[in-house]
């Protein structure tokens, strides 16, 4: 008997990534983790049944602020009044560097995907429907998404794959990091066309 195909989700990781990021001037960063993205990002995983959310920051005030937030809505008095955030919050982990999320969750296999976002196009861009080709195939994969103005460039030398932005109807391209990550996790693992 055939076992069935495991969806591409459980083998993926998403990485909000607060470092290294770009601010307005171009200048690499560390910005600040804000309580909205980590539920919001939380809760988009685990509607599209990814694996684990990571929160990369090096900031160790930043990384206790998250695990804080987990621990209420995991084992506090949040777990007991709203039962889905705590399945969501379940699957968050927080990680000093993007390499620590590669290296915890596996991405050091051969065929693995490392898939960045930008809002700004550029060379090696792939569509969608070829990054869902990819993560069909790929034994393990991770999207990071960038705060503040984007990923910097350390982010993106560590993907072997570069994702199409998502255009607006003219040009201001600024999406919320959690708007654009739940457009994007629909277009990767959607069941819609």
């Amino acid at each position: 008997m055939r076992q069935p195909e495991e969806h591409p989700g459980a083998r993926m990781a998403v990485g909000l990534v607060h470092h290294p990021v770009l601010n307005r001037a171009g200048d690499t960063v560390t910005s600040s983790v804000t309580s909205l993205d980590v539920h919001d990002m939380a809760r988009l995983c685990r509607t599209y049944g990814v694996g684990c959310l990571y929160v990369v920051t090096p900031l160790q005030a930043q990384a206790r602020l998250v695990e804080r937030i987990i621990a209420h809505w995991t084992q506090g008095y949040g777990s007991q009044v709203n039962p889905e955030r705590k399945e969501a919050l379940t699957h968050v982990k927080v990680v000093d560097s993007i390499e620590q999320m590669l290296d915890n969750h596996g991405l050091d296999v051969e065929g693995a995907a490392v898939m960045v976002t930008s809002a700004r196009t550029g060379k090696g861009v792939v569509s969608y429907a070829t990054a869902r080709d990819i993560l069909a195939r790929a034994p393990r994969a991770a999207v990071l998404f960038g705060t503040a103005h984007g990923l910097a460039g350390h982010a993106h030398e560590l993907a072997n794959v570069r994702l199409a932005p998502i255009p607006g109807v003219d040009d201001y391209n600024h999406l919320p990091v959690r708007c654009a990550a739940s457009i994007i996790m629909d277009r990767l693992l959607g069941r819609g066309e």
